[in-house]
């Protein structure tokens, strides 16, 4: 990897990224991105409030707290992954739009564990309660269950050929397994109060939470492109852009959970540093993590070199993330 990236810097339009960075310069290029992004947000909000739209049967709150938690906020940075892979690949808007749902929702189920008393003991996501603080324990444990469960019925209802569906299926239960997410939270649990070798931390950010990104780039592809031999440079350059940009948003976030405010995050900061867990910030410092995400960004960007002005909005989401740490998170 190499070192040494320049910053974005905002006000000027200078893109570190470089290649494909360097399309979207300027105030115009900024502009643009910014209303395909918010545009496509909207649209992944619409068809998660129509998926999520059965009643509850008046004993139970279970379809409120499944609507709680995925219909109150949030970047979409996962579903706006897999919009703008689509749109390297040509798939139909109303496919991804219900693609990216899918992702959101199961997303949604990861933070809802992620935040119960047993995981990380979280009372605050995006400034609101957690649903286990709102809607109670058992509640939260249901409302990951099923939104893990419509996120697949969404993806097998899909207006897609059955390959199409089942290389989706496939792909988001993989990114949760025991490979992915799952196995991530496990080995994070494990690790709290030890020391360990920057390597460790970076394989279980890799599946913690980089596994559901990379699966967001390929599921925007998977939707109207096979992952065969005759497309294997094209998966190669999205493997290695979301390798890449899944492991900097999270160092990202390690750099603003010992930095930033409530108001900034979301939920509540300084935990990782009560709860004695190590992060890429805490081995590193907060400096030498701050350029790690930098050249992540960066050599994010240079994957997508190959795959020419088709790949703009994967690059876009780059200097959207390459502006958000300059801006939370400047130089000391």
């Amino acid at each position: 990897m190499q070192t040494g990236s320049t910053l974005h810097d905002d006000r000027t339009g200078v893109s570190a990224l470089g290649g494909l960075g360097a399309q979207a310069r300027g105030a115009s290029g900024r502009l643009l991105s910014e209303i395909w992004m918010q545009d496509g947000a909207k649209r992944v909000e619409q068809a998660l409030a129509r998926l999520l739209c059965a009643e509850d049967d008046g004993e139970t709150e279970l379809m409120a707290a499944m609507r709680y938690a995925t219909l109150h906020g949030g970047k979409r940075t996962r579903a706006l992954l897999c919009l703008a892979a689509g749109a390297l690949a040509d798939t139909p808007a109303h496919m991804l739009d219900d693609v990216g749902a899918a992702i959101e929702m199961m997303h949604a189920c990861t933070l809802v564990h992620d935040d119960l008393p047993a995981m990380d003991d979280d009372v605050l996501r995006r400034g609101l309660p957690t649903v286990h603080v709102k809607f109670g324990e058992a509640t939260a444990i249901l409302v990951g269950d099923a939104l893990q469960a419509h996120a697949f019925l969404t993806l097998a209802s899909l207006d897609a050929p059955g390959d199409n569906r089942i290389a989706l299926v496939r792909e988001l239960a993989q990114a949760v397994s025991a490979e992915g997410a799952a196995g991530g939270q496990a080995m994070d649990l494990s690790l709290v109060g030890k020391y360990v070798e920057l390597d460790r931390i970076v394989a279980m950010h890799r599946m913690k939470s980089g596994a559901l990104v990379r699966a967001s780039v390929r599921m925007g592809a998977l939707c109207a492109i096979a992952d065969d031999a005759a497309q294997a440079a094209l998966y190669c350059a999205l493997d290695r852009y979301s390798a890449c940009f899944g492991l900097a948003l999270q160092v990202v976030d390690d750099i603003l959970d010992a930095t930033a405010d409530t108001a900034t995050l979301g939920k509540t900061p300084g935990k990782d540093a009560a709860a004695q867990k190590p992060t890429c910030a805490s081995i590193m410092g907060l400096q030498a993590a701050r350029q790690f995400a930098l050249d992540l960004l960066r050599d994010a960007g240079e994957a997508l070199a190959p795959l020419g002005p088709r790949a703009e909005r994967l690059a876009q989401i780059l200097q959207r993330a390459n502006a958000y740490l300059f801006k939370h998170a400047p130089c000391a």
